[in-house]
């Protein structure tokens, strides 16, 4: 497919790029008009009681894309054949996207960060190379009933990247070594994160021109927060900041700036939440790796739905400081910084790269914890590992593309001489309750806020946060404590039920982990994520939990069986909302639980499973 530009910025650069940031205009570098009509669309079906009627705020998200636009070149950009086409795809991660490349391109955006560094290493790619990555970044939506497009980047930072790179070249030719363990690689992240020279909104129009919502601080594009100068250190390229739900409180992503984000794989579907801009960007490799924040599946949903690798850590273990938050403080549950990639390998380099820099020197609420490699050898070294396998919480079971998954596991684990055994975890419905009292306790004042700054509405995904539009009263402090005591008594009954599996093993050991489902999705229709405890559980647990997808869903395979019985009612509303046809081909992944503070643990486990599954897959494909 021709490609106006491409020669142009394949001279202009003259290092071997011959397609540079040429896909990233799919998205973010739509019509004018489209852009103004999601805006007026997402601003109908709102709640009266918190905006003020004043539309000013629309002019104000539209200004703040007209800025981002404006940041790239001309001859970057696609021709409107090109953006027409993308309407008419289903899909538009993978083949589609790849067919705008050469396949020097295509080879790039194929690697992942250890190949990445080991490429820059050995000199076959300079820091400017890697921008193939870009590429990608953010494509069209769901363009093809004229309702919207997918734009996953709420600020771009090329100018502030090309600039980073060309410094590290510098480095790299005069003193013939790299900055550091991550040099050169270009990532997202969340629009939580403060970065010097870009802007947080967190979603809100009432942000735009702010620090957090106030004026004349002096913070205003000058704050970064800790993660990212440990990122800078460490020789990382931040290349901009990707859309989320407003407020965060939701399990899909929109806002009034960029609207609905949709699935990559799918574009009748659903990127999940609240990071769902990063997930969106790694399905379609807009970066090597991506930063999200989590309090209740916010990373482990959209990597699921987008078929992409995530790591959610325990309280602890990566900076938080100077990050953008809905009620920041809230500490019972907190928020914590997590990975998603490619790759269980780029998921391990990124996150031993961060604790090398002894991020607990600088943020007091990280643990002096290095990397443990005893964790991960232990795991290595294991004749076989024993699984705790979760087919259904006993509330609400998955779709079959779901169960289909998590079986597919179990045989790739069985097939390996690995032990799994049923896994009857402590009532998932009590977590819920404990996790919905302790976030979300105050009522969320500063949502309300935060909106009341431009006068925008609410979008539908927040709703239920403001019951008949208006805010709820917050706990008093006796219910708090009672919650807080149920808490603590939850996590004691969880850690005695994991330590009781010790007793049926053959070696006398407790499960290592735990195989189990991200949601009981199947991917997303809008507006029908009304099930999160396969996800808010670990948060209360403060458990880390690594997904990583397994296959697709398939309309040919996976039925609901005739004869299947209910669980209850929810599980029936709940199994009524799987369409064979409507979820055919979204991504379905699985997420492995640890225990708190396992992480390294952890990710060697999931590079067992990974490797178990590759087996599996090869040995189905003989048959």
């Amino acid at each position: 497919m021709p490609v106006p530009g491409r020669a142009a910025v394949s001279q202009a650069l003259n290092v071997g790029l011959t397609a540079v940031f040429i896909a990233w205009s799919l998205a973010n570098l739509v019509v004018y008009s489209l852009a103004e009509m999601v805006l007026t669309i997402t601003a109908t079906s709102r709640m009266a009681p918190i905006s003020s009627g004043d539309q000013s705020w629309s002019q104000a998200a539209r200004e703040k894309n007209e800025r981002n636009d404006a940041k790239i070149p001309e001859n970057w950009r696609l021709d409107p054949s090109v953006i027409e086409e993308a309407k008419k795809k289903r899909e538009i991660a993978g083949p589609f996207i790849e067919s705008l490349l050469d396949d020097q391109s295509r080879s790039i955006t194929a690697l992942d960060v250890p190949e990445l560094i080991k490429a820059m290493k050995q000199r076959m790619h300079i820091s400017w190379s890697v921008f193939h990555f870009v590429i990608s970044a953010a494509t069209p939506g769901n363009l093809a009933d004229g309702r919207t497009q997918n734009r996953n980047l709420l600020e771009i930072g090329f100018d502030l990247a090309l600039s980073r790179a060309r410094e590290l070249d510098a480095f790299f030719y005069k003193y013939k070594k790299l900055v550091g363990p991550l040099h050169g690689i270009p990532i997202t992240l969340k629009d939580q994160f403060h970065i010097k020279g870009l802007e947080t909104t967190m979603a809100y129009v009432g942000w735009i021109g702010t620090f957090e919502g106030k004026k004349g601080t002096g913070k205003e594009k000058l704050f970064e927060s800790q993660m990212i100068q440990d990122l800078y250190s460490l020789g990382a390229i931040p290349i901009g900041k990707t859309s989320l739900v407003m407020s965060l409180w939701a399990a899909e992503t929109n806002n009034n700036i960029l609207g609905y984000n949709w699935n990559p794989h799918n574009q009748h579907l659903s990127s999940g939440g609240s990071s769902g801009g990063e997930g969106a960007m790694q399905a379609l490799r807009g970066s090597a790796v991506g930063f999200g924040t989590d309090i209740g599946g916010s990373i482990s949903v959209p990597a699921s739905f987008n078929g992409v690798f995530s790591m959610k850590p325990s309280n602890g273990r990566i900076p938080f400081k100077g990050v953008a938050n809905s009620l920041s403080g809230q500490q019972d549950i907190p928020t914590v910084t997590g990975i998603l990639g490619h790759s269980i390998a780029s998921i391990r380099l990124v996150f031993r790269s961060l604790l090398s820099t002894e991020p607990w020197l600088r943020d007091p609420g990280v643990f002096p914890i290095p990397w443990q490699e005893k964790e991960e050898r232990q795991v290595r070294d294991a004749k076989y590992l024993n699984f705790g396998f979760m087919e259904h919480d006993q509330i609400v079971a998955p779709h079959p593309p779901v169960s289909r998954a998590l079986q597919m596991v179990k045989k790739a684990l069985q097939a390996q001489n690995h032990k799994v055994i049923p896994w009857t975890q402590p009532d998932n419905d009590e977590a819920m309750a404990i996790h919905s009292a302790l976030t979300r306790g105050d009522g969320c004042p500063d949502v309300v806020k935060a909106l009341k700054l431009s006068g925008e509405p609410p979008v539908p995904e927040i709703e239920h946060l403001f019951p008949n539009g208006i805010r709820e009263k917050s706990l008093e402090l006796s219910t708090h404590e009672d919650f807080s005591n149920r808490m603590k008594k939850y996590r004691e009954e969880y850690v005695e039920y994991w330590n009781s599996t010790a007793a049926g093993a053959d070696d006398g050991k407790p499960v290592d982990a735990v195989i189990l489902p991200v949601t009981p999705y199947a991917g997303l229709v809008p507006g029908n994520f009304t099930y999160l405890s396969y996800n808010c559980f670990s948060n209360v647990l403060d458990y880390p939990t690594v997904v990583i997808p397994v296959t697709f869903a398939d309309k040919t395979v996976d039925f609901v069986d005739p004869y299947y019985k209910p669980l209850n009612r929810r599980d029936k509303l709940n199994m009524r909302l799987y369409n064979p046809e409507a979820h055919d081909g979204a991504p379905v992944g699985i997420q492995i639980l640890g225990r708190r503070l396992r992480e390294e643990q952890l990710i060697a486990v999931a590079q067992v499973v990974v490797d178990a599954l590759e087996k599996y897959r090869k040995n189905e494909s003989k048959l």
